[in-house]
């Protein structure tokens, strides 16, 4: 009997830039699961769901998976706003393992995160680039739905407490195509420094329009979301003083990360998509649920939480262990140069 997983990841919308990316990482992670012996002896296998869909009809699908014994677990990258949809409809039934970067704070039961949060990605970075650049006065563009929200207002704390300033909001509809006033807004409000909390093609968009503003030079851009595909789609032009933070960066010269690229490009070829951050970290998300699982012994939601924090696996990013819920890992600063990211520093 075969171990099945809904694997939610973006294919439309937004994020649907490196939903390709995300499908073979994951698929690359479950066939090495499986040549280790599978999930308790179970093959474990992959079911899609389009993560990029409304987040009550992602929900809806991976409620209908889970009810009907199809699947018995849940992984992936999606937006906050579907895994808050998705994390109640799953919640004590199924592991599910979310993989994006999100705002913190998730509580639900079964619910395990393999990505950063703002204490251990944001504010690091935001710290370090005052320091290093001067950039004392932030703008927030983000889209407007709860990560980037929640975001800012950690960040509003943050700088409030270390001689920061936010000096603007703008937040935009997901698909957005026009950045004109946010632009405007940014020149009007003298910030040295833009906090981008987009998604996808929005943050390509943006970075486009940025480049043709005037604003390089004068202000920098950090962005906790920023992976190699949308670089590459935001193109070498739009990319001077883009900086990112990561726990995972592509161009990381690791063995765990070497051994990683060689093992895609062997399965899928070099034609494959470029490998990022956010693909990877379903690769991640499939490791970590399995590693869950192997670790309780049964597929019961609450023998799975009472072990969880004595669960470790190894992947890309090196030897990690699950610490109430959250994987404990390295972040890093990287800055765009071109097309593809130079890590620049591991973060304290």
């Amino acid at each position: 009997m075969p171990f099945d997983v809904a694997l939610v990841v973006p294919l439309r919308g937004p994020a649907g830039i490196f939903g390709p990316s995300a499908e073979l990482c994951a698929q690359l992670a479950a066939e090495e699961v499986n040549r280790s012996g599978g999930v308790l002896g179970r093959e474990l296998r992959l079911v899609t769901v389009d993560g990029g869909a409304p987040p009550q009809v992602v929900a809806a699908e991976v409620a209908a998976l889970v009810d009907s014994g199809a699947v018995q677990g849940v992984t992936g990258w999606h937006i906050s706003s579907v895994r808050q949809a998705v994390a109640p409809r799953v919640a004590g039934r199924v592991p599910y393992v979310y993989t994006a970067l999100y705002e913190g704070g998730e509580r639900t039961e079964g619910v395990f995160m393999t990505s950063e949060t703002p204490e251990v990605q944001l504010f690091p970075a935001m710290r370090l680039l005052a320091r290093e650049r001067t950039a004392r006065r932030w703008y927030v563009v983000g889209n407007d739905y709860v990560w980037p929200r929640r975001t800012a207002r950690a960040a509003h704390r943050y700088a409030a407490a270390n001689g920061l300033h936010l000096v603007g909001e703008s937040y935009v509809p997901l698909a957005t195509a026009d950045f004109s006033e946010v632009l405007r807004r940014i020149e009007v409000s003298a910030a040295d420094a833009v906090l981008m909390l987009l998604v996808g093609m929005d943050a390509v968009r943006f970075n486009r329009a940025f480049a043709r503003s005037g604003l390089p030079g004068r202000c920098l851009r950090l962005s906790t979301l920023m992976d190699e595909n949308m670089l590459l789609a935001s193109g070498a032009s739009a990319t001077h003083d883009l900086f990112s933070t990561a726990g995972f960066f592509a161009g990381m010269v690791t063995p765990e990360n070497l051994d990683f690229h060689g093992r895609y490009a062997d399965r899928f070829g070099v034609e494959a998509p470029p490998l990022g951050s956010l693909g990877e970290s379903c690769h991640e998300g499939v490791l970590l649920l399995a590693a869950l699982v192997e670790q309780a012994g049964e597929l019961d939601v609450r023998a799975i939480g009472a072990n969880a924090d004595s669960v470790s696996y190894e992947g890309p990013r090196g030897l990690l262990h699950l610490r109430r819920r959250h994987v404990n890992q390295r972040i890093y600063l990287a800055e765009a140069r071109g097309v593809d990211f130079d890590v620049l520093t591991q973060l304290p």
